[in-house]
């Protein structure tokens, strides 16, 4: 059986698989990327693989002891560029060569700018025919928290907010349980199955007690840490703190000075995600420090009204509308009952 050549809608199709394959570790592989991997040999797939959590083998090498003898001569699809340098496990560019594999598709390099282009250098150079950039974008955005990370050197940050179809999260007397419906909350579970560290305001712990953990599927392995935002001590019976040898981090940065210097410390400890849930002050001050990479915003089929009904997003009133934020990239779905906006901040995401 020799090497396949492929086309452009079958190397789509088989990145498509490998990129169901990496998202059955979401929310388990950091500091590591998602990956997944398939092998191909005359149309039939022969092997498959994923990263399943950081130290352990990568995706290729499973996918290759997967196939086993039936990897010579085959098509390897992988959704991030194989490594080359040797770290936790060793390189999966000597496993590509040792299993005979004929071709390498790649859907994205590596964002490490050290590493970036010379694992497919290296697979060339062995004379194994690589291909790159099939499905890029869907293959950055799968790990666009660990591409973040791996070039600032902190994480990347989601600002989720839950409101009212006139923009307000809570009655004025701070009533917010439950703004959307439950398909909303059960997405929010995935955001913190994803996040390595969550956080919220102090006035939201105090008249909340919220957990912040991931509570589906029961017994999640990978809890994120748990961030609280305020300058005051937290009483000792909140649930945050219901850890005694992983303690919330308490901080309440508000410069663009202070969250970088918050951020770096977080980035230093190996948190690549991390999930902003509000409240308005928060929000508004990660927004008017420019460190908030992407937005998630539920809305809710709702009119609260109310002058006092607190607004999503709050802070010091703007004196001009050009000071309004601007999105990219802006996706509206529906989750349920209510509608899920995305969209990522201009000026901050794909930041050099």
């Amino acid at each position: 059986m020799g090497a396949e050549s492929g086309s452009g809608a079958e190397d789509r199709r088989w990145m498509r698989r490998a990129l169901t394959l990496a998202k059955r570790a979401w929310g388990r592989t950091s500091p590591n990327p998602l990956v997944g991997a398939v092998l191909v040999r005359d149309g039939v797939t022969v092997g498959e693989g994923w990263h399943q959590r950081a130290g352990t083998a990568h995706a290729e090498v499973h996918a290759i002891a997967a196939a086993g003898e039936h990897s010579a001569g085959s098509t390897l699809y992988v959704t991030l560029e194989p490594c080359c340098t040797q770290g936790r496990t060793p390189p999966c560019t000597a496993a590509i060569q040792q299993a005979g594999i004929a071709r390498v598709v790649v859907g994205c390099q590596d964002a490490n700018p050290r590493h970036a282009g010379q694992g497919l250098h290296l697979l060339r150079r062995a004379g194994i025919e690589v291909s790159s950039g099939v499905l890029q974008e869907a293959c950055q955005d799968l790990n666009e928290g660990f591409f973040w990370w791996i070039r600032q050197r902190r994480p990347f940050v989601v600002l989720k907010m839950a409101m009212t179809l006139d923009g307000r999260i809570a009655t004025a007397a701070g009533e917010s349980r439950w703004i959307t419906g439950p398909a909303a909350r059960q997405r929010v579970q995935r955001l913190r199955q994803w996040a390595d560290a969550v956080m919220v305001g102090g006035a939201t712990v105090r008249a909340d007690n919220p957990a912040l953990t991931v509570r589906a599927p029961a017994r999640w392995p990978r809890q994120p840490q748990r961030c609280v935002w305020t300058a005051r001590p937290l009483p000792a019976d909140r649930a945050v703190a219901d850890d005694p040898d992983r303690p919330p981090i308490v901080a309440k940065p508000v410069s663009q000075a202070q969250w970088v210097e918050f951020l770096n410390d977080l980035g230093q400890r190996e948190l690549t995600t991390l999930l902003l849930e509000g409240g308005g002050e928060l929000a508004a001050a990660a927004l008017r420090a420019g460190v908030v990479n992407k937005v998630a915003f539920f809305v809710a089929p709702r009119l609260l009204g109310g002058r006092g009904s607190r607004p999503v997003v709050g802070g010091a009133d703007p004196a001009r509308l050009e000071e309004a934020m601007s999105l990219q990239r802006l996706q509206v779905a529906h989750v349920g009952q209510d509608l899920l906006v995305t969209g990522y901040c201009t000026h901050v995401y794909g930041a050099d």
